[in-house]
């Protein structure tokens, strides 16, 4: 993806918490994300398959940078249980320099402890 702003925060919706804890590990483990936050219950509603529907989801929000962005989409696409994941990065245009650079750190493939 062209033109990615430095820092990233990315959002995935999962049916289940204990499924959305065990993404958020798994891209942390990675190094993909540098932190993922779970939050909900949250009620969605949406058009699927030409039928309104309803569901209880739990929101997934991961802190990556641009860089890094299509590995983590990738690997959303293939290992998240929905056929068509909700993947969208929106650009942190601001932020604290020093958790800006530990974002990069933890994301980059030697990492350090912060």
């Amino acid at each position: 993806m062209a033109d990615l702003a430095a820092h990233l925060q990315v959002l995935t919706t999962l049916d289940d918490r204990d499924a959305a804890v065990a993404l958020a590990r798994d891209v942390v483990d990675v190094r993909l994300v540098a932190c993922a936050q779970v939050t909900g219950p949250v009620a969605s509603v949406y058009r699927w398959q030409g039928a309104i529907e309803q569901a209880t989801e739990w929101y997934c929000v991961m802190k990556t940078t641009g860089e890094r962005y299509d590995a983590l989409a990738a690997w959303i696409a293939e290992h998240h249980p929905y056929d068509t994941p909700e993947v969208v990065a929106t650009p942190i245009v601001a932020g604290a320099p020093d958790y800006l650079a530990w974002i990069t750190a933890e994301t980059s493939s030697s990492g350090h402890e912060g």
